[in-house]
């Protein structure tokens, strides 16, 4: 998992994604637009596996997000998926000017009218009528016309029952959120995404479950604490949103997001971070020595997610990039991984 940097930088992290023995990088959307970033990584590193996790989808058009995944779908050979999400509310309507009423049912309506342009062009009619979008004009001139490559996969972000649900009749797969744990995997995404999709006549085991996972991992003491402390702060900035309490209540950890939100209001942000403890870490991270994590990650995922994305080591330096390289490449070469 990497944010996009300056498109100069983005071919030579792709080449060394590839090098280090990750499948595929995947792109989060913040101060810079996703899908610059994942052409260029296309562009240097052909074979990667590439993905959007996720471009925010109501500040862009459904026809627009349908003509850049099917370009980007061409160039990297079938191996790209469009991750879409909402946001939250304020990022919408305050940044990008979009509405944003309603938005579990406009991201579905948003996904069925992505999936209407592919079929359109590939040489059908474009005629979706949902309740927020309406495309009904395409001609061959202003189509990319068809490609040698199945339609992109389309997945979604999804945290509460009626978004997984929702992922389930409509989508490809699903963006897990970063502070999942298996148990919320097994109370809520499983059962609602079947739900989902045997409610569309669909088999659930073609919805691919994308999970990121926090890591803390190192050969001495000093390596483990340092991302201790790092995990610490990335859970307690997710922490603090109230739509996610109940993954830590039901994780046993009963108002932590309250008491989080009562530092961060008092701009304590060391405090903040303080609330995630050591109980929290065993729960929703996976710790190991650098020779241990890929079992790690494979006994603790192998029966809830189908790909694994490595939330913390983009950052990292490139001696620890390519450690965590070599531990994607032994989980991807397992036959049960």
């Amino acid at each position: 998992m990497v944010a996009p940097q300056p498109l100069r930088a983005m071919g030579e992290l792709a080449r060394r994604t590839q090098d280090a023995g990750f499948d595929g990088i995947l792109f989060t959307e913040g101060g810079r637009t996703v899908y610059p970033a994942v052409t260029a990584a296309a562009l240097a590193a052909p074979g990667l596996h590439l993905s959007t996790g996720i471009a925010v989808a109501f500040p862009r058009s459904p026809m627009i997000s349908a003509q850049v995944a099917w370009e980007l779908q061409e160039a990297t050979d079938g191996r790209f998926r469009l991750g879409l999400g909402t946001q939250v509310r304020t990022h919408v309507v305050r940044r990008y000017g979009t509405a944003f009423e309603r938005p579990g049912p406009r991201l579905r309506d948003y996904v069925l009218a992505v999936k209407a342009c592919f079929a359109a062009f590939r040489g059908g009619g474009l005629d979706h009528h949902g309740e927020f979008y309406e495309l009904t004009f395409i001609n061959p001139q202003w189509s990319p016309g068809p490609i040698d490559q199945p339609d992109p996969f389309v997945d979604i972000a999804a945290v509460n029952p009626w978004m997984l649900k929702m992922a389930g009749e409509v989508a490809d797969g699903v963006h897990v959120h970063p502070i999942a744990e298996p148990g919320y995997i097994e109370r809520h995404v499983l059962p609602n995404v079947a739900t989902g999709a045997a409610s569309a006549g669909r088999d659930a085991g073609d919805i691919a479950l994308i999970v990121p996972v926090t890591t803390i991992v190192g050969d001495t003491d000093e390596e483990l604490d340092r991302d201790r402390r790092a995990a610490r702060q990335m859970m307690s900035f997710y922490g603090s949103t109230p739509n996610y309490a109940f993954i830590w209540d039901e994780a046993g950890f009963d108002g932590t997001t309250a008491r989080i939100r009562e530092k961060q209001k008092a701009g304590d942000f060391a405090g903040m971070a303080a609330e995630i403890t050591d109980d929290h870490l065993a729960t929703f991270c996976t710790e190991a020595s650098w020779d241990g994590l890929a079992d790690a990650l494979v006994d603790k995922y192998r029966d809830t997610a189908d790909r694994l994305v490595l939330y913390n080591a983009g950052g990292e330096t490139p001696e620890r990039f390519e450690r965590y390289g070599e531990v994607a490449r032994q989980i991807a070469h397992r036959p049960s991984a």
